[in-house]
Formats: structure tokens, sequence, C-alpha cells
């Protein structure tokens, strides 16, 4: 059985859509200069407000991602 060493990075994803296209846009992006990204953790859900309504989506995102060797 393989050992892992996972690194963590904290990102934070927006979308005017919702929570899961804002976590969705957060992957996307990392994934195009992250390696080996295996697992996420949402930590943190917000909102930015104009005139009283939701105009988008917040969310901070923990994502785990293994070592080259």
């Amino acid at each position: 059985m393989n050992d892992h060493v996972y690194k963590k990075i904290e990102l934070v994803g927006s979308s005017p859509k919702g929570i899961e296209d804002a976590v969705a846009n957060a992957l996307t992006r990392a994934s195009k200069t992250i390696r080996n990204m295996r697992w996420f953790e949402i930590t943190e859900t917000r909102g930015h407000l104009e005139d009283g309504k939701i105009a988008h989506w917040q969310v901070t995102v923990s994502v785990g991602f293994t070592l080259d060797a």
C-alpha cells in the first residue's frame, strides 16, 4: 500500500448561479495549474447582495492534492 502525502490549499470560487457553480468554478480553474487534486471541503459560504437580492455566491473551498514523487 502506498503512503500518500497531501498538500492542502484554500480557494474561493464565485458564481451568480449558485453554490455548486461557485465550487465548480474554483476547481475548474485550479485544475489548470494544480495536478493530482483528490478531494475538497467547503469551509465557508457567503453571498454578495445588490439591491437586496443575491448577486453572486462565494464559496471557500479547501482542496487536497497528492505531491509528486
